[in-house]
């Protein structure tokens, strides 16, 4: 399976932090902490329970490089969220990745 990222559209959307961010671990068992290649910062995994225009909500985990300013209870806004599918053992799922995930309130005053 070919790993493109699935842009999506989250202007109909509700993001909020359920979970305050923590370090993507790789292995359990040794505790090693997935790191960007590109940058080296380590990446961050984020709760979100999101609610779309019909009022059907989902928790989702969102990584993101290096920590986000975000609470639990935060409404966040999620800059760039991309899916990629993935397939493992005959399962399959969406994972996310969002270039920023900024508080709410923030992201007004940038325009986002």
């Amino acid at each position: 399976m070919r790993n493109i990222p699935i842009p999506v559209d989250v202007a109909r959307l509700q993001f909020i932090c359920v979970k305050a961010p923590c370090p993507r671990v790789i292995n359990r068992d040794t505790g090693e902490i997935k790191t960007d290649k590109a940058s080296g910062q380590t990446v961050y995994e984020v709760l979100c329970s999101v609610e779309d225009a019909f009022g059907k909500i989902e928790l989702v985990k969102v990584s993101v490089v290096g920590e986000p300013p975000v609470s639990p209870g935060d409404q966040v806004n999620p800059v760039g969220l991309v899916g990629y599918v993935w397939e493992l053992s005959g399962r399959w799922g969406i994972a996310y990745r969002a270039s920023a995930l900024l508080p709410a309130a923030a992201a007004e005053v940038r325009g986002v």
